[in-house]
Order: structure tokens, then sequence, then C-alpha cells
């Protein structure tokens, strides 16, 4: 009996060294069970005060049954490819607001689990992540509402200056709600990918935007559902609505991105660059255009694949957003050439930048799939040619053509450098300027 009972436990701490979440980075596979776990006590703490009524648990299964419904709509809609908005908050604010926090803690694991079911499959550490965050942001959210306005009078909102009072702090608690759960995802995300930009994730115009109407969807369908509950039924062809506006931001997102590097494609990227440049020669502001191209990129496509093409792609626009500013804007011109505009930068500050991505490029390692890969790691080089904007190129072409000059000069110059065009005469006369390692 002994044995069978220690068998059983070796089983159990092999399935459990097993799990997806230990490839992650220690501190990350830290924080996420944390999250669990923190949602989990929340789960037992508010557990122990509350009574429950049979009409607060009609309501929230008839809230479930709305999101249900939703998630459902998204899925036949053919979402599942890519981020599906279920505006969770449309349905968990009003659960929030109008019952006890255990329900708002409970609600988003329903929702967790019909999506794993119905809609797309993922790792189960990730799905009950985003089940702890929503629950303990919506948590949140409901203890403070909970805690200002305590009783049952005041979630109903009335008339006049009741309501306009009542709008407002579920107003804020849908901004509690955002801020807890955006803290806890840029947290984990941040942590699994540093390079990841917290204003590409959140503080973007299209998402703020959404979030925004989210928000105010949510607000309207929890008024009407204290109100009445049975009145909720005529909104689900807004949130519908809602759903296809966040969709159509997906893919207006899409259209704009290149898949393989994340990085803007070559129409995007000029298209935001020539209004930079036009803004730059009518302030009279230094501004600087680079073109990247990677060196024998064909033969590492040819020896190892477009798998690890795909890879090193992908590697260099990482390196890239690293070591680029803010402000810059970086995209895949196509195949393996990149281009960077550097606003408020002239020759000399560009040719330091260049270097330093240079120089990036030149320290990665990049793991090598397929049957050539023999144990050693990639290593990639880059030709970069730069040209600023002057009296005699004072639009994208030209910079382009400049650029794009230099960088041929870099290429013949012998690769792995950078290379400037730059005005050495009165006369404009154009000489290739090139900067080797350790060289300005």
């Amino acid at each position: 009996m002994q044995t069978a009972v220690r068998q059983h436990a070796r089983s159990w701490r092999a399935a459990i060294r097993g799990w997806p979440v230990w490839e992650l980075p220690r501190w990350i596979s830290g924080f996420v069970l944390a999250v669990i776990a923190a949602d989990v006590a929340a789960i037992g703490v508010a557990a122990t005060f509350i009574t429950f009524r049979p009409g607060n648990v009609v309501l929230f299964l008839f809230m479930i049954a709305f999101g249900a419904v939703s998630i459902e709509l998204a899925r036949r809609q053919g979402e599942p490819a890519g981020y599906i908005q279920i505006t969770y908050s449309v349905w968990n604010l009003a659960i929030a607001i109008l019952l006890p926090p255990l329900y708002a803690l409970l609600a988003p694991i329903f929702s967790q689990v019909l999506i794993q079911w119905r809609v797309r499959r993922g790792l189960v550490y990730r799905r009950s992540f985003s089940a702890a965050a929503v629950g303990l942001s919506y948590g949140a959210a409901s203890v403070v509402f909970h805690a200002i306005l305590p009783g049952i009078g005041w979630r109903v909102p009335g008339l006049g200056t009741h309501a306009l009072a009542w709008v407002l702090l579920v107003v804020v608690c849908g901004v509690v709600q955002w801020a807890v759960n955006s803290a806890l995802v840029v947290t984990a995300v941040r942590g699994a990918e540093p390079t990841a930009s917290v204003r590409q994730m959140i503080f973007n115009r299209e998402g703020l935007f959404n979030d925004l109407a989210e928000l105010c969807t949510a607000v309207v369908f929890a008024f009407i559902a204290a109100s009445d509950a049975m009145l909720v039924t005529v909104t689900l062809p807004f949130v519908i609505l809602l759903q296809r506006s966040g969709r159509h931001a997906e893919l207006t997102h899409a259209s704009r991105i290149d898949a393989k590097t994340g990085l803007l494609n070559a129409v995007t990227w000029q298209r935001e660059a020539a209004v930079q440049v036009t803004r730059a020669v009518r302030t009279h502001t230094p501004l600087a255009v680079a073109m990247l191209d990677l060196d024998h990129f064909k033969v590492v496509n040819d020896t190892h694949g477009h798998l690890t093409g795909d890879l090193a792609l992908a590697a260099v626009a990482d390196a890239l957003r690293s070591g680029l500013r803010d402000y810059d804007v970086a995209g895949r011109f196509g195949g393996e050439e990149f281009a960077i505009l550097l606003p408020q930068t002239d020759h000399g500050e560009a040719i330091h930048i260049a270097e330093r991505l240079r120089e990036q490029v030149a320290a990665l390692t990049i793991p090598v799939r397929g049957d050539s890969a023999e144990g050693h790691p990639l290593r990639l080089t880059v030709s970069i040619g730069i040209a600023a904007l002057n009296g005699s190129r004072r639009d994208l072409d030209d910079l382009l053509a400049a650029a794009d000059h230099a960088l041929y000069q870099a290429k013949e110059s012998g690769r792995n450098m950078v290379c400037v065009v730059s005005d050495t005469s009165a006369a404009g006369h154009q000489a290739p300027r090139s900067a080797g390692e350790g060289e300005l």
C-alpha cells in the first residue's frame, strides 16, 4: 500500500515538473502562480462573507449566459485565429456592481473555460492566469463599489443627481478594474518578453479608444441591469457591434504590421515617414533615414532553411526595437532589408545610433533549425546606409535614394559597416563616409 502511495506521489511530482509554466523565467513563473494563488485565496475569503440568495444566483447565471452567447457569436464569426475581443467588462462590470465580490471573482473562470472549450485551446497556465487577473481586477472594482455604497439601495441608480453619482462611481470602478488588470498583464508580458512596448500594448490610440468604448457600454449595461435585469436582452446587439469594432481594430492593426517581424510594413512605414519628413522640412528640424540590410542572408535561407531565416528576421527586429528610441520608426522594407526613420537626428548622431544597432545585431546568437544545425548558433552582420535631411534632400524619396546609395557603398566596402552620405561642399557633392567597427 505504501509503495503504491509513493509511486502515485512520484508520478504527481513528475507531472507537476512537466508543466509548461516552468519553462518561463523563474520570477515570471512565480508571478503567474502567485496571481493564481491570490485569486483562489480571494475567492475563499469572499465566500466567507457572503450569504447566498436565490435572486443573486439567478442574476449571476443570467449574466454568465449572456457572456456565453457573446463568446459563441465570436466563434461563429471566425475570430479564433487571432485575438478575440470578448468584451468582458460589458458583462462582468455589471456582476461586480450588482452582486457581492465573490461573483465578480468567479465570473471570469466560466468565461475562460468556455473559451478553452469552444473557441481556442491554449496553455492551461495562461488561461488560469487570465481568469485570475480578470477576476482580481473585477473583484477590486466590486470591493470599491460596495465599500463606498454599502447595502442594496444604492445599487439601484434611481433618477437625477442620485443616478449621476451612481454612474460616476461605476465609471471609477471600471477604471480601477482596467488599471489592476493592465498592471498584472503588463508585468507578465514584459517579464516574458522584455522588448515588449507598454505604450503599444496599452497606451496606443486604437486600444485606448476601444477600452473607452467598452467601458461606456459596460456602464450603460450596468445601469440598465440595475434598473431591470430583464431589459439587458435588448443590449445584446450593441455588444455584438462592439465586438465587431474590436475585430475591425485588430484587422486595421494587422494591415499595418509585417507578420514576421512585428515592425511596420513597407507601405505603412513610407506613409508615416513621409509625414514626419514633411514636418521636419517645415519646422527646420534635423532628420535622418537609415537603410539596413542583412549580409549574405540568401546563404542563411539556402543553407539552414526559411524557418531559421524567419527566426533571424525576428531577432533583428527585436534588436532594432531595443536599440532605437521611442520616437524612432522602424519598418521591414522587403526581404532582408529594413528602413529606420530617425527624427530630431543629424547625420553624426545617426552614425552613433546605426553603429549601436550594427553591434547589437552582430552580438545576436540565433538557434538554427533543421538537419544542418550541427549545434552551432547562427551569427549575423548588417550593412547600414544613412542619409540626413539637408538643402538638397527635402523629401522622403530623396532620402531613401541617398540612404540606399550609402548602403550600396557599405556592401561594396566589405559589409558589416555603416556608411553615411553627406554634403562635403557648397555645390552639394555627395561622398560616402564609412564607419567601420570601432571607428567613427
